[in-house]
């Protein structure tokens, strides 16, 4: 009877938390915005595809030359950008600021050139431009002003640092101001509805309860070197830092540094038993299927191997990102040139970072930052600029923004220890708990918001200032955490 007893509460548990896992999807799908281009019909086909998927209502439409269909067309100059793409997505925001989610569909250009303090004559990445609407008109946004003579005498200009960046809270713009900005493209319409696809298969999964065991494979390149592993992920925002000063990059980052921020990853991933792969020989990795991520150097790896990089195979749910310079300089096929991100796209990835045009090593994504937010349950676009140091920049992140594979550990109950009651449940105003010694608590809404924490007093919590509802109370010892759903009634 009493393993009975054990069986059902865990059963009722799971119960509770797949429902959380599922209101707080549908809270997300209400904060995407979806831009298609009128001209193009592949973008009308892929917006129209995953906002009927999605539950997506939010939408608008720009007008502008079919990136789809031809590569010159995937880039657009600034003032044609400011007419047909910018001004209207920002009177959209204007009036409609639950936003904290845009979503791009192929055939909307990805580069903006002619663009005032950029480098090359004025290049940078359409879709990162639009995530720092807002960043300008605010006194604590700080300008990084990034120049490396490595890369030429007309390499400089202006990146905004990303206020988001290795941010232990979730996103919000009311919170941090800009937008996280996704695109779903690839080679062809079916590749881009693909991405989609693999989102909602990997959040099916997740609701469903299965366990990702995809491993997650970290390529280094021994030739680079391993330095400063202590100081990963590093940060490039000063001790002495004032909201608002300009910064400086007058360098590309040492090569090394990138390997040894995988090696935090690695070291994360397996302390939290998430099955990974970590290689730090010359060898470039490949013939390996159902990863859940990848990080290499791609093309930039001394001991690249095309057929190895075009071998890799994802399960739904996978993130990727290439220390690669032009990684999304085009999503039509194309010869020569450096490893792009659309060929791991084809072959089943859920979501990649790449990059229109050269954004230096400090412009790439933290590995360490990427699969720790979202192995936690972040989702993710969330993951994605938590990792990125800066934006208005050169990246473009690949994916549906609200995909997660990971469930939120703050949301769901592990398996419940049967001797612990909280009791009287419903209750007016206080609970009490039948535990001794010292705990924790925490406070969560049914949507997994985080309400209050702090320490366990007398053996009872005070829940007379909650809404009438239903809430979720999670009690750790430090090494245990127990979780039980509480009822606040009248």
């Amino acid at each position: 009877m009493k393993k009975h007893k054990i069986a059902c509460c865990a059963i009722f548990l799971m119960f509770v938390a797949l429902t959380q896992v599922s209101a707080q999807t549908k809270s997300l799908t209400t904060r995407v915005l979806v831009v298609e281009n009128s001209k193009s019909p592949i973008s009308i086909a892929i917006a129209n595809d995953y906002m009927k998927r999605r539950g997506v209502t939010n939408f608008i439409n720009v007008s502008c030359p079919d990136g789809a269909v031809d590569q010159q067309a995937e880039s657009i100059n600034y003032p044609d950008y400011v007419t047909a793409i910018e001004t209207p997505i920002k009177a959209y925001l204007k009036s409609h600021t639950e936003i904290d989610f845009i979503v791009f569909t192929k055939g909307v250009p990805i580069r903006v050139y002619n663009t005032p303090n950029k480098p090359y004559g004025g290049v940078c990445s359409l879709d990162s431009r639009i995530s720092t609407l807002g960043y300008e008109a605010d006194p604590t946004s700080s300008i990084i002003n990034v120049t490396d003579p490595n890369y030429g005498s007309d390499y400089v200009g202006d990146a905004w640092a990303n206020k988001f960046f290795n941010s232990e809270r979730r996103f919000s713009h009311a919170q941090f101001g800009g937008y996280l900005v996704t695109r779903l493209d690839g080679y062809t319409q079916a590749d881009a509805i693909a991405v989609t696809t693999r989102s909602l298969a990997a959040e099916k999964n997740m609701e469903n309860g299965t366990i990702n065991q995809g491993p997650i494979l970290l390529d280094a390149c021994f030739d680079f070197g391993f330095p400063n592993k202590e100081g990963q992920p590093y940060s490039l925002i000063p001790a002495n830092y004032k909201p608002g000063q300009k910064l400086f990059i007058t360098k590309e980052s040492v090569y090394g540094e990138y390997n040894s921020d995988m090696s935090v990853a690695h070291d994360y991933l397996l302390s939290k038993k998430i099955p990974v792969l970590y290689d730090s020989t010359n060898v470039f990795v490949g013939h390996k299927s159902g990863l859940m991520g990848y990080i290499s150097w791609g093309s930039n790896d001394t001991h690249y191997d095309p057929a190895a990089y075009n071998s890799l195979k994802f399960a739904a749910g996978a993130l990727c990102e290439t220390a690669v310079s032009t990684s999304a300089r085009t999503f039509l096929p194309t010869e020569g040139g450096q490893s792009l991100i659309d060929d791991i796209v084809k072959q089943g990835v859920t979501g990649v970072k790449g990059y229109t045009d050269e954004p230096l090593l400090q412009g790439i994504a933290s590995p360490s930052i990427l699969f720790n937010r979202y192995t936690r349950g972040w989702t993710l676009a969330e993951s994605y600029y938590a990792a990125s140091h800066m934006e208005g920049w050169m990246g473009i992140v690949i994916g549906d923004p609200i995909c997660r594979a990971y469930v939120d550990p703050t949301i769901v109950p592990v398996l419940p220890d049967s001797t612990v009651v909280l009791y009287p449940n419903p209750s007016v105003d206080t609970v009490h708990v039948n535990l001794e010694g010292d705990h924790t608590f925490k406070i969560y809404d049914i949507g997994g918001k985080l309400l209050r924490s702090g320490k366990l007093v007398d053996k009872q919590i005070s829940i007379r200032d909650l809404e009438v509802g239903v809430y979720i109370v999670t009690i750790s010892n430090g090494g245990k955490e127990i979780s039980r759903k509480v009822i606040r009634k009248n």
